[in-house]
């Protein structure tokens, strides 16, 4: 991972705090990196993975927290 360990473990701790929701639609998240220019790459598993509403579920849930709670983050994209 590219970004600090800081950075990384704050963006951790927001996945965290999100992993319950995911879960219990039968999904999760895996945090894959997080580039020095502040993207964070994540992969979504089980149901999340093949879900329509994934995109909205990463801009709209996941993303908005990464960049309320996270400084230095931009954005969020699904790597497969």
């Amino acid at each position: 991972m590219s970004a600090s360990v800081e950075t990384i473990d704050q963006v951790k701790e927001v996945l965290d705090k999100l992993r319950p929701f995911l879960l219990r639609d039968g999904g999760d998240v895996e945090l894959v990196d997080v580039t020095d220019e502040g993207i964070v790459q994540v992969r979504l598993l089980g149901a999340c993975g093949s879900c329509p509403s994934s995109t909205i579920t990463l801009k709209a849930g996941i993303e908005r927290a990464l960049l309320e709670e996270v400084p230095g983050i931009t954005e969020i994209e699904q790597v497969f």
